[in-house]
């Protein structure tokens, strides 16, 4: 098996473009086999992913990723350890953006490290789930603080717009990377962030590539579900195929991911995965993983290379795409809409 691209971000600091997320090992998933989970994230090292995605809303998997450095540091040596790099995300509770301060920031930090086992974190990626809270900018500052403190390497932040994203450069946040949901369905991140991002070597990490599942073949001729569907992370993507252009279209583009995927030895969401790799801006994707079934899929989207004919097909398609509008998580940050309304808020403040 052939290992991922991989990228030199800044000097010292090299990623796989294969991220291995870690939102499906969170808590709300199901029961987590700690001992298999744990010898699923050494196969992803040892396949060459070595970048690793997690949050503290997503509840274990920070302390999960922290026993994964031991047994890596254990088994692998100290050199395999500073391989790696794990990027988390800090999100302050909804109902918390209103009081933030500078403590309660650093404190989160602190949980962060103690969980991971770590002197400095690789990146912080930031969330800031409310605009009419304008606290953000003191967040962002705080955090550069603490990077310059040496608690953080990397600041970064997760689906702010244009126009947030821009005063913060303007302040002088020097932003390593921006993660944001980006897909063959979901193209919100070509109305103005690719362009700031190239602009201001800001990298692009990108999530929702398979659209939950959505881009596989288990859907590929099956007939349009009916609400309500299995799970949250199924209704927000169906919400954004609605917004594509509806089930007909999406069958379409089903089959022509198919068709490109054969011609590779790849299957639909390869494909999927890949495409967005290869978008201008794009540093790398982050593939959800619960345990190690696709690792070898995963691994394929950081090796194989799509050709002219497969871009014009898969265009030929997206061509037609008639949504969803607007900056990229616009339409999530209104609680009163139909992407908003499914969102889960105050994850902080819920008992690990």
């Amino acid at each position: 098996m052939n290992a991922p691209e991989r990228l030199t971000l800044a000097p010292g600091y090299e990623i796989s473009r294969v991220i291995r997320g870690g939102w499906q090992l969170a808590g709300g998933h199901g029961a987590i086999d700690r001992a298999t989970a744990l010898d699923d994230l050494l196969a992803a090292y040892d396949a060459g992913i070595t970048t690793f995605d997690c949050a503290d809303i997503y509840t274990g998997v920070e302390e999960l990723y922290g026993a994964f450095r031991q047994r890596l540091l254990a088994e692998r040596g100290a050199e395999a350890l500073g391989r790696i790099r794990i990027h988390t995300k800090m999100v302050p509770d909804l109902a918390r953006l209103g009081t933030v301060d500078r403590a309660y920031i650093a404190g989160l930090i602190d949980t962060s490290l103690q969980r991971l086992g770590m002197e400095r974190l690789d990146a912080v990626q930031f969330h800031w789930w409310d605009y009419e809270v304008a606290n953000d900018l003191d967040v962002a500052l705080w955090l550069d603080d603490l990077r310059q403190a040496g608690k953080i390497d990397k600041v970064s932040g997760t689906n702010f717009d244009v126009p947030h994203i821009r005063t913060m450069l303007e302040a002088g946040i020097p932003l390593f990377s921006m993660q944001t949901q980006y897909s063959v369905l979901d193209a919100r991140p070509e109305n103005g962030l690719v362009q700031l991002a190239g602009e201001n070597g800001i990298n692009l990490f990108c999530y929702g590539t398979v659209a939950g599942g959505f881009l596989g073949e288990r859907w590929l001729g099956a007939p349009e579900p009916e609400h309500p569907l299995e799970n949250r992370s199924l209704t927000k993507y169906k919400l954004i195929i609605d917004d594509f252009g509806g089930w007909d279209l999406f069958q379409r583009l089903l089959r022509t991911l198919k068709a490109v995927g054969e011609r590779h030895g790849a299957d639909i969401g390869t494909i999927a995965s890949r495409y967005v790799l290869e978008r201008p801006g794009v540093a790398a994707v982050i593939v959800g993983a619960r345990n190690r079934a696709h690792l070898a899929s995963n691994v394929q989207v950081g090796t194989i290379l799509l050709t002219e004919r497969d871009h014009a097909e898969i265009g030929a398609v997206l061509s037609e795409r008639q949504g969803p509008e607007g900056d990229t998580y616009t339409l999530e940050r209104d609680r009163t809409g139909r992407h908003g309304a499914i969102m889960k808020y105050n994850l902080n403040a819920e008992p690990s």
